[in-house]
């Protein structure tokens, strides 16, 4: 059985700072590409971060851009998000997925809230 479970939401401060974690579960985990995504109340889910299946290639959205750090470990399957210098803006729900062409696992999300 497929799972991706992520942690590390909660309740921030501006400015403040988040790490993020999914672990996963049921598929061959270093074979999988691993993305984070968000979705803000009203808006689309929109992509902030990337990492290649080795990890040697990461992007991120030109909006967290030097504030979130993604990582991996293929060792213990899971995924990291470190977010920085949080903005009110960065309030959303937090996704990680897997994918391999065309097969996509995706996780329950986890909430960020950033408020004074």
């Amino acid at each position: 059985q497929v799972q991706l479970v992520e942690s590390g939401g909660g309740l921030v401060q501006p400015g403040g700072s988040l790490r993020l974690s999914c672990a996963t579960s049921g598929f061959t985990f270093s074979y999988y590409a691993m993305s984070w995504y968000r979705q803000a109340p009203g808006k689309e889910r929109e992509l902030v971060a990337g990492i290649t299946s080795a990890g040697g290639s990461k992007n991120y959205a030109d909006s967290v851009k030097g504030r979130y750090t993604f990582a991996r470990d293929n060792v213990k399957n899971t995924v990291y998000l470190q977010m920085n210098s949080l903005k009110p803006e960065d309030t959303a729900v937090y996704y990680c997925k897997g994918n391999r062409g065309r097969v996509e696992y995706w996780g329950q999300g986890t909430q960020v809230t950033v408020s004074s």
